[in-house]
């Protein structure tokens, strides 16, 4: 039976075997996939021990990204483009690397919330390995425009000229956080949080202008939202977590393993209904 499992630090908290053991029930694909908690100099060693016992793929989280960016003997273009990967496909000693954050993100932002992103204006708070993964998918999709906010305004500046070379800075910009919070700037149609904003979301300092109308999109998903919970009391127009974003990214990378793509409503609706309302 091919083996499969994800990997991180911590770990405990990761819904991927429950997805993926769903996924395999439905179509009938005969595998394992587990957990798996990897110290943090240990990944090399893990990778190493994991391809030669015979095992065929790897879901990749926090904090080993950039390791698996680096390990992989071929790159997928999204991947190439992000500069980090979170998922590993393996035959033999051929390890490709893949990034399915952003395709996650778009499909369950237009198929499953139903937000279309062509000509809209676009906000991404974040600047590190969470927006690298979806700038790609999300460029491709036509928006307006995309802006960049994070604290340090040099990784928003490195992460635009990273993807200005194919879509030009007519559509990408970037700007400082501290400024964005204390103007509020343009009303966006989207905004996107990529960070781990906010312990609580008393704890978020951003003026309530900034999601009132908008459209909000929080990558964390269920008690860890809090960026959700806080743009939905601030006036969003529609203010979602990211659960689904985790299942179709999930989908797409037990597609590329199996070459199957499984259905993503009924484990989605049974996750929703354990991690509760959206916000």
């Amino acid at each position: 039976m091919d083996r499969y499992c994800v990997i991180g630090n911590p770990i405990e908290h990761s819904l991927s075997p429950q997805i993926h053991q769903e996924f395999a029930a439905q179509t009938g694909e005969p595998l394992s996939y587990e957990k798996v908690k990897v110290e943090l100099t240990d990944f090399a060693a893990f990778l190493k021990n994991f391809v030669s016992s015979g095992g065929k793929g790897l879901n990749i989280t926090v904090p080993f990204k950039i390791d698996a960016f680096n390990s992989a003997t071929h790159l997928h273009e999204l991947a190439s483009m992000a500069n980090a990967v979170n998922t590993l496909a393996i035959e033999g000693t051929n390890i490709t690397g893949f990034n399915t954050d952003g395709i996650g993100f778009v499909r369950d932002l237009t198929q499953r919330h139903g937000f279309q992103l062509a000509s809209k204006r676009v906000l991404i708070l974040g600047a590190g390995g969470a927006s690298r993964g979806i700038i790609e998918p999300l460029l491709d999709a036509n928006p307006a425009q995309v802006t960049i906010a994070n604290r340090t305004f040099a990784n928003a500046q490195a992460l635009c000229e990273l993807f200005s070379g194919r879509h030009g800075y007519e559509r990408l910009g970037c700007v400082d956080l501290s400024v964005l919070a204390e103007s509020g700037g343009e009303p966006y149609d989207l905004v996107v949080n990529s960070t781990s904003l906010g312990l609580s979301s008393e704890s978020i300092l951003l003026p309530s202008t900034l999601v009132n109308g908008s459209f909000c999109y929080d990558m964390s998903y269920g008690d860890k939202a809090a960026f959700a919970r806080w743009a939905n009391a601030q006036g969003a127009t529609t203010s979602v977590d990211g659960l689904g974003m985790l299942v179709e990214q999930a989908a797409e990378s037990f597609n590329i393993w199996r070459g199957v793509m499984p259905s993503t409503d009924k484990i989605y609706q049974s996750l929703r209904k354990r991690l509760g309302a959206q916000v």
